[in-house]
């Protein structure tokens, strides 16, 4: 089995006292156009925050500078004065920065800017950093047919895994299947044994299929 070394980054990105001392970091920021759910617009971009104050600094030249405004907590006042508001609608997958007129949405990883390895159909999983890899079962809300999504599994011992996914809108996430429990990061999952396939229902509305052999090996 090999170590779980990227547990460390996103452990400390998760702890508010490192988040708040953290001088920049490398992100991929997602703009949506106000009001719309879906966007092209994905590019490089750097996060700082220090004692409360956020720049956003985009590959396209923009540039936010965000000063907390007042004791409100996730609201900041951009450069021209307008009002802006933090959500955590991405759990430890990022932020959201909602604008007057746009929405950025910042994502930790930078995964999705890497252009898709044609040889790995796992692509970004690889065996070079995880102890299998698979195309599991998938389908995202309100889609009728199963997709494939890949995937990379961290065995454990006594039958137990953690797998890192990638779902059908392009956000990683980890499944852990426990002996006695199974969870996921950053949302709520329903799982129920049936045969040998884990069948997984997520709150918000993605249905996912795992099969045993992928979490217990051959």
């Amino acid at each position: 089995m090999k170590p779980l070394t990227w547990l460390s980054p996103l452990i400390l990105m998760l702890l508010p006292a490192a988040y708040a001392l953290a001088d920049s970091t490398d992100a991929a920021c997602a703009v949506y156009p106000r009001g719309e759910d879906h966007t092209d617009v994905v590019m490089p971009c750097t996060f700082s925050q220090r004692q409360g104050y956020v720049t956003i600094r985009r590959a396209d030249g923009v540039e936010h500078d965000l000063s907390p405004s007042g004791d409100a907590v996730g609201v900041f006042t951009d450069a021209a004065g307008e009002s802006v508001y933090r959500q955590s609608g991405l759990g430890d997958q990022g932020l959201i920065f909602r604008f007057p007129t746009e929405s950025v949405y910042v994502y930790w990883s930078t995964s999705m800017l890497e252009g898709p390895d044609e040889s790995n159909p796992t692509w970004p999983f690889s065996t070079a950093d995880y102890d299998a890899t698979a195309l599991l079962r998938c389908k995202a809300p309100g889609e009728e047919a199963f997709g494939s999504c890949p995937a990379g599994i961290l065995r454990m011992e006594g039958g137990e895994a953690s797998i890192v996914v990638r779902d059908p809108s392009g956000e990683e996430f980890t499944i852990n299947f426990m002996s006695n429990y199974v969870n996921a990061t950053n949302r709520e999952v329903e799982a129920q044994l049936d045969g040998d396939t884990w069948i997984l229902h997520f709150a918000n509305g993605q249905q996912w299929q795992v099969p045993l052999a992928a979490i217990e090996g051959g």
